[in-house]
């Protein structure tokens, strides 16, 4: 494809393009996937912004790698930790949740 960028590089092919974003999506949901399944297993692998997955998602992983750009990869690592954070969060309020407490009533005298 780069030989073929370089001969024509003012033409835009955007068949092209959009099956590579179609592969990276896929590659993409494999892995996370994989992460979700393997959830219950003790991460020892270690990716991109920090992200930590078992050793069983090592192939997904390196198909999703070799797929996608690395900024990508990078984009979609934080929002996958940024919603995993958010949802740990509303999980453990969702534990502590005890009885509303509504406003009392005012103590001070009404203005008669």
């Amino acid at each position: 494809m780069e030989a073929y960028a370089s001969k024509y590089p003012d033409k835009i092919h955007t068949d092209v393009l959009s099956d590579a974003r179609q592969a990276c999506y896929k590659a993409r949901d494999a892995f996370y996937a994989c992460l979700e399944k393997e959830s219950n297993k003790k991460p020892t692998e270690i990716a991109s912004v920090g992200l930590l997955y078992p050793v069983e998602c090592k192939k997904t992983r390196q198909d999703y790698d070799n797929v996608c750009r690395r900024t990508w990869v990078k984009h979609f690592d934080r929002q996958y930790c940024a919603k995993k954070r958010v949802q740990r969060l509303l999980d453990d309020n969702e534990s502590r949740r005890g009885p509303i407490s509504l406003p009392q009533t005012s103590t001070f005298k009404s203005p008669n």
